[in-house]
């Protein structure tokens, strides 16, 4: 169940939410509210985020048995583990006796996680291990607490792509299911581990707009030519087209055309052997609901994980990786760094779009916007996803 606040805002929202569902050439966008609305960032930390797969970290932010990440997925505190036999874990990011954040940084080579509050200390695992002084100055345990009672709250995940990824309330299905159609296009592609370099290879974004906006960008190549020349100076809009899921869990672009120089010598990364010819010069991009933008290539992948920050801020973090090790060799240190920078500049050249249009939703006459029928699908496409488990909810709460 929503908040009743949240409930309220959302039910509000409904004659426009019921306009986005409409077909694209008679539909509207998500309106302005959805952007700016404090209630409904609530929802969507309810419902977009909490009960959807939903990517936290990479695998690469827990680096050594024995490392600890802290995270913030749309409001929730959480932290990844990778205990003594390298098992990945999430959990609620809070000590169990009152509530204090546990982990407020990145942590490698620990035993255990422990409260700076009271000093209560817990394994890798999520046991509780210790509660000093519990019972008095001179005793940590009392007969009306059991410890075993009190170990960290986990949150269901797995590792796809390198990707961690949770399902916070339990609700959300089978992973594999949420990615089988992704996973069947690409199936060439993601079957093979992905090396994500640390230093040269990633970088963050700190960029004031709503997250979606990013979302909605992404999907779309419909402003490649004005907001990308260097981009479409090698990969032209005519050589895109859209990717669209019947199932509603991606939507992006692809084109025929990805071939871009990074080095006169010739020097390249290490392509994937086998694949089909598409993968010669093509590429594909697709925005896998709720916060990850991914970017699949012959001999390359990356993966941008938007976390929200407030309504009208959000960090992307954007993670560069190759299929062979080899790539975080010197011999391609040149290229890694020279590959890292044009990313920066096309992601960066995206920003000032979303900004824009976050300013623009502070207008009161903004009614969501229209779309292209022929350009903005991918993009309609994920304002029905957002629309559809928003209606959803509407409906829950008035049968209730």
């Amino acid at each position: 169940m929503l908040f009743p606040d949240t409930a309220t805002t959302i039910a509000s929202f409904k004659p426009a939410l019921e306009k986005v569902l409409r077909p694209i050439e008679e539909a509207r966008g998500l309106p302005a509210g959805c952007y700016t609305d404090d209630a409904w960032l609530r929802f969507e930390s309810q419902a977009l985020f909490a009960r959807q797969w939903s990517a936290a970290c990479f695998a690469t932010d827990l680096p050594v048995d024995g490392s600890a990440f802290p995270v913030v997925l749309a409001g929730m505190p959480l932290v990844a583990v990778r205990d003594r036999d390298a098992t990945i874990r999430v959990f609620h990011n809070f000590c169990r006796h009152r509530g204090m954040r546990l982990v407020t940084g990145s942590q490698q080579g620990v035993g255990g996680l422990r409260c700076p509050y009271h000093s209560w200390s817990y394994k890798l695992n999520g046991d509780l291990a210790q509660t000093p002084k519990f019972g008095g100055e001179d005793t940590n345990t009392h007969p009306c607490f059991n410890k075993k009672d009190f170990g960290l709250i986990e949150v269901a995940s797995t590792v796809w792509c390198g990707i961690v990824f949770v399902d916070v309330s339990g609700q959300a299905g089978a992973f594999a299911d949420r990615v089988a159609q992704l996973d069947k296009r690409w199936h060439q592609i993601v079957e093979n581990e992905v090396y994500y370099p640390r230093g040269d290879s990633s970088f963050e974004l700190a960029v004031e707009s709503n997250w979606k906006l990013a979302v909605e960008n992404y999907c779309e190549s419909y402003h490649l030519p004005w907001v990308h020349p260097g981009l479409s100076s090698y990969s032209t809009l005519a050589d895109h087209y859209h990717l669209r899921d019947e199932g509603g869990a991606f939507a992006g672009q692809g084109t025929v055309r990805y071939a871009p120089m990074l080095d006169e010598t010739g020097l390249r990364f290490p392509s994937l052997e086998g694949l089909d010819a598409f993968w010669d010069e093509g590429a594909e991009y697709a925005a896998l609901f709720p916060n990850v933008l991914l970017g699949a290539h012959r001999d390359s992948f990356f993966a941008i994980i938007l976390l929200p920050d407030g309504a009208s801020r959000t960090v992307e973090r954007v993670h560069l990786g190759y299929f062979d090790e080899a790539v975080t060799a010197e011999k391609y240190a040149n290229i890694r760094t020279r590959a890292a920078a044009m990313w920066k500049e096309i992601f960066q050249e995206d920003v000032f779009a979303v900004q824009g249009m976050q300013q623009g939703r502070q207008s009161p006459a903004f009614d969501g916007g229209v779309f292209s029928p022929v350009m903005d699908n991918p993009t309609h496409d994920f304002h029905q996803w957002t629309a559809t488990i928003a209606l959803r909810n509407v409906a829950t709460a008035e049968a209730a």
